[in-house]
């Protein structure tokens, strides 16, 4: 049994008790979390929005709160993950800042995206940080041009295969074909777009990141309210995203401890 830290914190442990319910039970009501954590409702519902952002907890067509994409979701298992968002942090403010939008730092494990950085933009009406945050890789624009220098063959095992279909990450017969015309073109353009594929009302640019050796790292992405993405993307934003992905890759290069492969 391990003893209680004498200076616990009492938000944060109400936060691990929440992500234990939700692991151990599958679904959760609010008024049971309040319950569960003796707390007013208005102080459970706080601590369970917290969760869905990120990405711990969704609810579903019931109110119900369960499992979000992050709650099951191991280590990274990759040594240099702080390696890359320290190269790639500067250009990425200095991209956020030319912009005046969100622009986010992601690397693919298996079929989902992890966010490692975010710098947002100034406008009050913005896309928030995703840092920490688990996404599927084939509905953001970062996985997306991430999955598009794959080989064909681990497309399939990654989507088509039966571990696939144990993780949920199946996609359906009647959308694959359509899935691979879309890698095909990404790889012609050399970005990927996500309109509102993962969130209502956002929309995204995605570029693959690479090492010395050419080989995929990660990924940026420039995050926009839908309604401005056009205005954004008229404007330059492939040019700017391009420019700044070169600039992290010569960074990168010169790193004696460059990200691997």
């Amino acid at each position: 049994m391990q003893k209680r830290p004498t200076y616990s914190i009492e938000a944060v442990d109400n936060a691990l008790q929440l992500l234990q319910l939700l692991r151990d039970g599958g679904a959760l009501r609010l008024k049971d979390a309040a319950a569960e954590l003796g707390v007013a409702p208005s102080t459970a519902h706080r601590l369970l929005a917290m969760l869905v952002y990120r990405g711990f907890a969704v609810q579903d067509e019931n109110r119900r709160y369960v499992p979000g994409q992050a709650m099951g979701v191991g280590p990274a298992g990759l040594s240099w993950t702080r390696l890359l968002r320290d190269i790639a942090q500067p250009h990425m403010e200095l991209l956020s800042a030319q912009l005046d939008e969100t622009v986010n730092l992601m690397v693919r494990v298996g079929t989902k995206v992890r966010f490692l950085a975010t710098v947002e933009g100034s406008n009050v009406l913005r896309i928030g940080d995703r840092q920490g945050t688990v996404m599927p890789a084939d509905k953001t624009s970062g996985g997306k041009a991430m999955l598009a220098e794959l080989e064909p063959s681990m497309i399939e095992q990654l989507f088509r295969s039966h571990n696939a279909e144990i993780g949920g990450d199946t996609i359906p017969d009647a959308g694959y074909p359509a899935f691979l015309r879309e890698l095909d073109s990404i790889r012609g353009n050399g970005f990927a777009a996500n309109f509102e594929g993962t969130e209502e009302g956002v929309s995204a640019l995605g570029m693959a990141l690479h090492n010395r050796d050419g080989h995929v790292v990660g990924a940026l992405s420039v995050a926009t309210p839908a309604t401005r993405f056009r205005k954004v993307f008229d404007a330059g934003l492939v040019a700017a995203l391009r420019s700044t992905c070169r600039q992290v890759e010569i960074d990168i290069a010169a790193n004696p401890a460059q990200p691997e492969h």
